[in-house]
Order: C-alpha cells, then sequence, then structure tokens
C-alpha cells in the first residue's frame, strides 16, 4: 500500500492514542509532507508529519473524542479530547484532508516527499535529508502531492 501509488481502492486505518477516535481511509493516500510552520511547531512539539486523502474518502468509524479546533480562517484541526492526539489538518477551501502520518495504523506504506515553510523550522533540527524543500507551501508541487 504505498502512498502516492496506491490505487483509490486501498483502505487505511488510524487513530487517537487513548482509541476514543478511529478512522478509515478508503482511497489513495498521499505520501508525507513535512510542515515546518510554527502552528505546526506549536502542536506538535516539531514539524508535523501530513499525508492527505480526499474527505470524501475519510470516515470517521468511531467519534468518542474529536474535538475541531479552528486554527486560522482557512483550516480547522482535528485533535482528540481524551488524549490530545492530533489527527487532522482539514482546510475550508481544499477537498482533501491533511492526515497526520503518526495517527495511521503500521504499516502505513508511505514515504516522506519533502519539506514545507522551512523558513519557519526551529532552530534545534536541520533537514539534512536530501528531499526537496520549499520555504513556504509547495502549492501542490511534489510529485503526487495532488489528489
Amino acid at each position: 500500500m504505498a502512498g502516492a501509488m496506491a490505487d483509490d481502492k486501498s483502505t487505511h486505518i488510524g487513530g487517537c492514542l487513548c482509541g476514543a477516535v478511529r478512522y478509515e481511509v478508503r482511497g489513495r493516500l498521499r505520501d508525507v509532507v513535512k510542515c515546518h510552520c510554527t502552528m505546526c511547531q506549536r502542536l506538535h512539539g516539531v514539524f508535523g508529519a501530513h499525508s492527505k486523502a480526499k474527505k470524501s474518502d475519510i470516515r470517521i468509524t468511531r467519534d468518542e473524542g474529536l474535538a475541531w479546533y479552528a486554527s486560522s480562517e482557512r483550516a480547522q484541526r482535528g485533535i482528540c479530547r481524551r488524549c490530545g492526539a492530533s489527527l487532522f489538518w482539514r482546510p475550508v477551501d481544499q477537498d482533501a484532508s491533511g492526515i497526520l502520518a503518526g495517527s495511521l495504523d503500521a504499516p502505513s506504506g508511505l514515504k516522506t516527499l519533502g519539506h514545507i515553510f522551512t523558513a519557519d523550522k526551529a532552530d534545534y533540527y536541520d533537514i539534512d535529508d536530501g528531499l526537496p524543500a520549499f520555504e513556504e507551501s509547495s502549492d501542490g508541487g511534489f510529485e503526487g502531492d495532488r489528489l
């Protein structure tokens, strides 16, 4: 089940740390983009590792803890209100939603495509993996980024 190459019939399952939120993605799942923006740093303690799927392909199968936080005018973040796990980044103007890669059950079959918002990166780590990096948004510039 390689992320960017998975066909529209693949299924991925995930959830939060405590199990109060579970979800499944039926369809293509984009490989991981690491976001180094200041919001991701505050929310995750470091960068955010995001996959992505069409909103219509994501189904919440257990919802005893899902809460949505409007982190900006352009997106909401889905977290578990019980354990604090970060699960989703849902933009209001796109038909796809970010999924925190760490919330997917292993094995995910995903790989890392590259980095975004590197101009905001924290000073306590380096980006030295040789993958494509953008100072701001990639605007869909990674291979396999568009669903």
